[in-house]
């Protein structure tokens, strides 16, 4: 395989993934809270070849000797982009929409080794019963994690209560006999470095590893204090994937896939005509 092929394979294998990442936005578009992936790439190597023979024939250039041969492209990162969705109105008690772009609602997720905290933009909740003590309520995610208050515990539901109120980031039940009765804060956090995140799955975010990155914790994320808190009740969030941006990059991608495989073809045919040559 000659330089011309495998320069076109490298780069097609890498726009390849760049079109898996739109297609995974494309296909989010409708997900509540959903933030798009964005595709950077970068250079490979380039190897320099000498092909002047005579040092004197390049007296006064001003380019680089001989010629730069690269090696293709590559991603260089996915990068997260987490600017403000659209807010839709809903009108359920239990739709919480987050104002603030870094600001995550505080999840606890299980895969059956264990629990961890997550991080999500989805505020679309539901009532189940806590698996901790099957006689209390507590809330959840679509997919069943727990939503975490400001100390990190479940909230507790009593089971005669009868709506949900939000005031200033505190979740509040109206009882039957018509009294509000506090559940607590909701679990808000900042994160600093957005980039700091990996995708969980389910809409969901965990930490990177911050130490072998040369990060503390309290430097990515921090607790929203009650000031701080922007929600809104009734609302969702919806994804920040503009369909028309993802359409244009999608033909760009394809071109560019396009190009390189026309290249590969192009390649084979000299080499044919080479070895006709030879033979």
């Amino acid at each position: 395989m000659n330089r011309a092929m495998i320069t076109a394979s490298v780069t097609m294998n890498q726009i390849q993934s760049q079109i898996d990442s739109i297609s995974h936005n494309m296909a989010n578009s409708q997900t509540v809270g959903y933030k798009r992936r964005e595709s950077a790439f970068h250079d490979l190597l380039s190897q320099q070849l000498h092909s002047q023979s005579n040092p004197q024939m390049e007296v006064g250039r001003l380019t680089p000797l001989g010629l730069q041969v690269g090696s293709g492209a590559k991603i260089a990162q996915t990068v997260l982009q987490f600017e403000q969705g659209s807010l839709q109105t809903t009108g359920r008690e239990l739709d919480f929409a987050l104002t603030t772009a870094n600001h995550f609602f505080r999840i606890e997720s299980s895969d059956g080794a264990g629990t961890e905290e997550r991080l999500t933009r989805a505020g679309n909740f539901y009532i189940t019963a806590n698996s901790e003590n099957p006689e209390q309520l507590t809330l959840v995610t679509a997919n069943g994690d727990y939503l975490l208050d400001n100390n990190g515990e479940r909230m507790i539901i009593p089971e005669d209560f009868t709506s949900f109120q939000l005031q200033d980031g505190q979740l509040f039940v109206t009882m039957q006999d018509g009294s509000l009765e506090n559940i607590g804060t909701l679990g808000i956090r900042q994160v600093h470095n957005p980039q700091a995140l990996v995708p969980a799955g389910e809409n969901q975010f965990a930490l990177a590893d911050l130490e072998a990155l040369g990060y503390a914790e309290a430097d990515i994320v921090e607790d929203v204090g009650v000031a701080e808190i922007a929600v809104l009740q009734k609302t969702l969030e919806s994804s920040n994937v503009d369909m028309a941006k993802e359409m244009s990059d999608l033909l760009v991608a394809q071109r560019h896939y396009q190009f390189n495989s026309r290249a590969i073809s192009m390649a084979d045919q000299m080499s044919g005509l080479v070895n006709g040559i030879r033979g």
